[in-house]
């Protein structure tokens, strides 16, 4: 259930998670804020041929401002959040985005992430907390990434409580990732969520995370590095997109991904 508000929020929102199927495939491209993903920004004009499968992109201002054609008709998430690289605490994190300059980017949804049992978990919390409040006042959606302390594993228990958190912190929408027992998580938390696709694996690994998560109670994926360092990015995207949106089975999605053509 999608938090009901204005014409244009529930119009934000809906570019994203489609209402025909109730689900979405977010690509995510948001990684070089803390630190550069192999094969990300090589020659990101490159990526451009993936975004018209993609429902969504997540990414950050700059990136949008330099990479991405004005003249594409795709819905944006765009990062808020920021503070600290891989070298240091990443849970150290500040919003560094305004909600005007959100506006002036025509964003349909803002994102920041919060830590549960990191350092500055209260300070990401409050981040949350301030992000919903000025999307409600302006009618923007909030999408909450969870992560978890590094010393805490990455399991249904504690994903659950850090999902349920991030709804009962005004979240629209929880991104957050896949675990053994999943549904634990999407039964306790009201927001949709959606799943991250990590780090990179095997493609029929990852296309069968998707399919587990789907029929756990996700209503979609946010995957970058699985797409992008894909040896065949197109195909795998529309494999995703056959799981997500055509309930495919993985051996369906599969074949889509090996009659892709190799690179963009």
């Amino acid at each position: 259930m999608v938090v009901v508000g204005d014409w244009g929020f529930q119009n934000r929102i809906h570019k994203i998670i489609k209402p025909k199927s109730g689900r979405c495939v977010m690509l995510a491209i948001d990684h070089g804020y803390f630190g550069n993903i192999p094969g990300q920004l090589k020659c990101f004009e490159d990526m451009t041929p993936l975004f018209e499968y993609a429902d969504a992109l997540m990414l950050t201002r700059g990136m949008l401002r330099n990479c991405v054609p004005t003249e594409l008709d795709i819905p944006i998430v765009l990062r808020v959040s920021a503070g600290s690289s891989m070298l240091k605490e990443l849970s150290n994190e500040e919003i560094n985005v305004s909600i005007e300059d959100a506006i002036r980017l025509n964003v349909s949804a803002v994102t920041c992430s919060i830590f549960i049992g990191g350092e500055y978990e209260k300070q990401t919390l409050m981040n949350l907390s301030k992000l919903v409040n000025e999307g409600n006042t302006y009618g923007i959606p909030t999408l909450a990434v969870t992560a978890v302390g590094r010393e805490m594993v990455r399991d249904a228990r504690y994903l659950g409580m850090a999902s349920r958190m991030a709804a009962e912190m005004g979240a629209t929408f929880v991104k957050t990732y896949y675990c053994e027992d999943f549904e634990e998580v999407t039964s306790i938390c009201p927001a949709p969520i959606v799943i991250a696709g990590g780090k990179k694996t095997p493609e029929r690994d990852a296309l069968q995370m998707a399919k587990n998560a789907i029929d756990a109670g996700a209503v979609g994926v946010d995957m970058g590095r699985n797409i992008f360092q894909s040896d065949k990015p197109i195909g795998m995207i529309q494999a995703v997109r056959a799981i997500v949106h055509k309930k495919a089975s993985v051996e369906e999605a599969f074949e889509i991904y090996k009659n892709g053509p190799v690179g963009l």
